[in-house]
């Protein structure tokens, strides 16, 4: 009896074959024949879950931004939870380290982010992806800044739009660093600066 081959687990697994690639090797790496090896498929295989290999990376994309949004998210329950305000500037604080890559699973999401949303610029079937994604997360940073002003933690002063951009861009900023230097920007350094960042929009005491 021949063996019977969910197709959308296929799709899935030839896309973590190119995260791979991409997160070894570069995107420019990611061929239908490295991917291929990378999957220990045909590319005979590959050809038959996706029609080019445009729609091969739109589909990783897809998956690395469905990896990080399922990451994040599973903190904002936790971060809404009621509790004592010191507990909530602890949660908002561990919330926003999710953006930063402070261990290997999130490097490497930040490598593949780096390598995926460079290439979008030039091709834009990736660009709404990158685009969403980075809406997302201003939109959270926003949440809980506004949060953080309205329980009194935040100066009252404070524009929680501009400040999340001004956040957004500091933590991708953090992040490209420690892709590109990882041994000057280690996760003890990348926490310290975010928090130094956060004491500047303190209410005083």
């Amino acid at each position: 009896m021949p063996k019977i081959v969910d197709p959308r687990a296929r799709r899935r697994a030839v896309a973590e074959a190119v995260l791979r690639v991409v997160s070894r090797d570069g995107l420019e790496a990611a061929s239908l024949r490295n991917v291929a090896d990378e999957a220990g498929l045909a590319i005979g295989s590959i050809r038959h879950y996706f029609s080019d290999h445009d729609e091969l990376v739109i589909f990783a994309m897809e998956e690395l931004v469905r990896r990080i949004d399922h990451r994040v998210r599973a903190h904002i329950d936790y971060l809404l939870a009621p509790g004592p305000d010191g507990d909530l500037r602890a949660r908002a604080e561990e919330l926003l380290t999710e953006f930063l890559p402070l261990d290997e699973a999130r490097h490497e999401e930040a490598v593949l982010w780096t390598a995926f949303a460079t290439a979008a610029r030039v091709r834009p079937g990736l660009r709404p992806l990158a685009v969403h994604l980075q809406e997302n997360q201003l939109a959270l940073m926003e949440r809980v800044l506004r949060g953080g002003q309205q329980a009194g933690g935040l100066r009252a002063d404070l524009d929680p739009d501009t400040e999340s951009r001004r956040l957004s861009a500091l933590v991708e900023g953090l992040s490209f660093q420690a892709v590109l230097r990882p041994d000057h920007y280690p996760p003890r350094e990348l926490r310290r600066l975010l928090l130094h960042h956060l004491e500047t929009l303190r209410a005083p005491a």
